[in-house]
C-alpha cells in the first residue's frame, strides 16, 4: 500500500538505537493532512488524491483557492499537493492523514526545495577546476575558460556548464529509512539529510525503490576458485 504525507522540516538531531549506535536523523513535522480533492478515472482519466497541510487565514488565499477548499468542506490550507497513489480510491474527501500512517522501518522518498545559494560561478556551482595563480594566467583564475565554440559548430551546446543560479530547485532524496514515529506530536524521524531549510515544506511518500533482503547464503559464491566457494562455512563466519 502506497502512503504519502506533507510535512515541515524541523531540523536534524541524533538517535541512539538499542545497540548504542548513533543514527543521524532529520525530524519532520508530518501532518495532520486533509484530503481536499479526489481524482477518478471516470472524470479525470487517472486516480489521485490532493492533500492539504497547515491552516492559514482565509485572507491569505485567492478566491479560487478558497472556493476550491470550501467546496470540499475543508478549512483554509496553506499547502496543497497531489499524490498519485495506488490506493487513492480508499481515501475520501475530508479524511485525515496523520504521522502514524508511517511506521518505523518504512522506506520513504522525500521531496523538497533545496536551499538557494544565489548567483554562483562554475567552480562553486559545478566543481570546475581553477587556473594556476602565476606565470601569465592573468586575472582569470576562476573564469569558465574556453567554450570551444569555433567556426564549427559556431555555437554553444545546450547543457554546457556555466555560472548561474545555484540551488532553489526541487530535489528528491530516495530510499530513506523511517527511524521513529511520534503520533502525539506528529513527528517522523528519517535517517539522513533531506533538502531545504528548517521550516521548509517537504513531501514524504512510499519509496519507489524495492529493496530485496538478502537470503541466507547469498554472499557465498558458487565459484570454486573463490574462497567462499571452496569453504562456505569459513566465508560465512568471516562475514558475520
Amino acid at each position: 500500500m502506497e502512503k504519502a504525507i506533507i510535512g515541515k522540516k524541523v531540523g536534524m538531531t541524533q538517535i541512539f538505537d538499542e545497540a548504542g549506535k548513533v543514527i543521524p536523523v532529520t525530524v519532520i513535522e508530518a501532518g495532520p493532512c486533509v484530503v481536499t480533492q479526489k481524482k477518478t478515472v471516470e472524470k479525470d482519466g487517472y486516480t489521485a488524491v490532493q492533500l492539504g497541510f497547515e491552516d492559514v487565514a482565509e485572507r491569505k488565499l485567492t478566491k479560487p483557492e478558497l472556493g476550491h477548499l470550501k467546496k470540499a468542506g475543508v478549512s483554509a490550507k496553506r499547502v496543497l499537493k497531489e499524490f498519485a497513489l495506488n490506493n487513492a480510491e480508499s481515501l475520501n474527501i475530508g479524511d485525515e492523514v496523520k504521522a502514524d500512517t508511517f511506521a518505523a522501518g518504512d522506506r520513504v522518498d522525500v521531496t523538497g526545495i533545496s536551499k538557494g545559494k544565489g548567483y554562483a560561478g562554475v567552480i562553486k556551482r559545478h566543481g570546475a577546476a581553477r587556473l594556476k595563480e602565476s606565470h601569465g594566467t592573468g586575472p582569470v583564475h576562476r573564469h569558465a575558460g574556453s567554450m570551444s565554440a569555433n567556426s564549427d559548430p559556431s555555437r554553444i551546446f545546450k547543457g554546457k556548464i556555466g555560472a548561474g543560479q545555484m540551488g532553489n530547485e526541487q530535489v528528491t532524496v530516495l530510499n530513506l529509512d523511517v527511524v521513529k514515529v511520534d503520533p502525539e506530536l506528529n513527528l517522523i524521524a528519517v535517517c539522513g539529510a533531506i533538502p531545504g531549510p528548517k521550516g521548509g515544506i517537504v513531501c514524504l511518500r512510499s519509496s519507489v525503490i524495492n529493496v530485496k533482503e538478502k537470503s541466507a547464503g547469498a554472499d557465498i559464491s558458487k565459484n570454486p576458485q573463490k574462497a567462499s566457494g571452496r569453504n562456505p562455512q569459513k566465508a560465512s563466519a568471516r562475514n558475520k
